[in-house]
């Protein structure tokens, strides 16, 4: 049983430079406190590793179903403030309330999703920006229980140390990542949502005229996505400890699309490099305060500009190659796959 698991294990992940290049990647963030106990410098992981979740649950719902969502925030806001409302108002702790805050965003899920079964493109996108600014209506309209502008403050830690913080982040971002990824592996044997989102995207027409459910598998993205951009919102409130109307804003649902589109649409990884270049690249651009923005717009346009399918998969396709015949990675300097030995140039 053990060989047979170490074999999969040298076949599925050593011999795949990416899947390697992310089991080292996942390993090292864990050993990171191992190094460094300073505050600011985990308080920037620990954000970035929440917002790896809620770009990751974008990519889920709009890169594989190709159902653009311009409102994504208002998932995280939904969670953050039902997250909020329930450890002011009842006193629950993190640990209930960031799994009913997830859940109220998955239903918010299916809510946003009535319209996508009649609609595409820019008219969905357009349907989808108007949720949260509905929402942030509905908040402002009653302030004494919402907090209105200034939000609902003073809610309870996730833990009493920022070190046990990092951990329990990273290690639901993980889990989350990776779920997220097995969902949309095309290739899984197990699995099989990922190459049905894949033909949904391609062409939905020809994937219902083949006898795919269209309709429950785009409600199923949603839901999906929903609930891991409401567990981003849950943490991201209880690390915070305020909920507030920023939960909501546009500008975040538009930073989910600028990095996950550098890093890779499509991909799941791609979002993860995406956030976790750009986040600490934007506070290390703090030292220039007035050309902050700038620079960052000059790097993802560059970045865009050369690798127009983002940095990850760039970075993929210089690495791993595709077997012609059987359609197995390998790595980009074998003459042949090393499964059925075809050529690979």
């Amino acid at each position: 049983m053990f060989s047979r698991l170490l074999k999969d294990f040298q076949g599925d992940v050593v011999a795949i430079p990416g899947r390697l290049i992310a089991l080292v990647f996942f390993i090292l963030i864990f050993l990171i406190p191992l190094f460094t106990q300073d505050p600011y410098i985990l308080r920037t992981l620990i954000f970035t590793n929440i917002f790896v979740i809620f770009a990751v649950s974008w990519d889920f719902i709009s890169g594989y179903t190709g159902q653009i969502n311009f409102g994504h925030a208002f998932f995280f806001g939904v969670a953050a403030y039902t997250a909020a409302l329930l450890n002011k108002h009842l006193n629950f702790e993190p640990w209930l309330t960031i799994p009913i805050g997830a859940i109220v965003a998955t239903l918010a899920g299916v809510l946003m999703c009535l319209p996508a079964l009649r609609l595409r493109g820019p008219y969905l996108s357009l349907v989808t920006l108007a949720f949260p600014l509905i929402l942030l209506g509905i908040i402002k309209a009653f302030p004494d229980f919402t907090g209105g502008e200034h939000g609902i403050t003073g809610l309870a830690r996730l833990s009493e140390s920022r070190t046990t913080d990092y951990y329990i982040i990273v290690l639901v971002m993980t889990i989350s990542v990776f779920m997220m990824w097995k969902l949309t592996d095309a290739k899984s044997a197990l699995v099989r949502t990922g190459i049905i989102l894949h033909a949904i995207r391609e062409d939905e027409i020809a994937a219902r005229a083949t006898g795919i459910n269209t309709i429950r598998y785009k409600l199923l993205a949603f839901i999906i996505g929903g609930f891991f951009a409401g567990v981003a919102g849950g943490l991201y409130t209880h690390f915070m400890r305020i909920a507030g109307p920023s939960t909501l804003d546009m500008l975040l649902s538009f930073q989910a699309i600028i990095w996950t589109v550098f890093g890779g649409i499509v991909s799941i990884y791609g979002a993860v490099v995406g956030v976790y270049f750009l986040y600490p690249l934007m506070e290390i651009l703090r030292v220039v305060p007035q050309i902050r923005f700038l620079i960052f717009a000059a790097i993802v346009i560059a970045i865009l500009l050369f690798m127009p399918e983002g940095v990850a998969v760039w970075i993929r396709d210089k690495l791993e190659r595709e077997c012609p015949r059987c359609k197995l990675s390998n790595v980009s300097w074998r003459r042949e796959c090393r499964a059925c030995s075809a050529p690979l140039y």
